[in-house]
């Protein structure tokens, strides 16, 4: 039995809302501080609030997902600010109905599925869309934006589910 390994690293794009709400914590956090001095504990224990929620929302500001192919199975990673690491998917090939780009007509056949949607791409739509549409047991969408090597790795396994045009 051979074994294929693939690694695939995504930067994935911080919506403008989670940066602008990063930024208003942080500066409530100093505004806090500073009135402690003059209000006291209350102001302080605000100020750390305030501080916590800034450093949650620094780490969902910078996300990367990480793609690993390893012998029929897809395991997809969230690192959270070069810090963090969670597995968030586990997808076995055989169990996967398509591959194809998302703008591809052979998802034409998917689009009025109700399908719970999962986005671990880029987040954005670029020119050309290099994005993909998993779809995975009749369950989920999954947008993912892999390199060759790993469309190709899965392509070998399931060449009648992948689709590159």
């Amino acid at each position: 039995m051979s074994e294929s390994y693939v690694e695939c690293l995504v930067k994935h794009k911080t919506p403008t809302v989670k940066v602008f709400l990063k930024m208003l914590f942080m500066a409530l956090a100093v505004l806090f501080v500073l009135l402690f001095f003059a209000v006291g504990f209350p102001a302080f224990i605000m100020a750390a609030i305030c501080g916590g929620f800034g450093y949650f929302m620094t780490l969902e500001c910078n996300v990367e997902y990480e793609y690993l192919y390893v012998d029929r199975e897809i395991s997809i990673d969230k690192i959270s600010a070069q810090k963090r690491r969670k597995t968030v998917e586990k997808l076995n090939t055989e169990k996967i109905e398509i591959l194809a780009p998302v703008k591809s007509w052979h998802l034409d056949e998917y689009k009025n599925r109700q399908l719970k949607v999962k986005d671990y791409s880029v987040g954005y739509e670029a020119q050309p869309d290099k994005r993909y549409m998993l779809i995975y047991n009749n369950e989920m969408k999954v947008l993912l934006s892999p390199n060759a090597a790993l469309i190709t790795a899965v392509k070998n396994v399931a060449p009648r589910r992948v689709f590159t045009d």
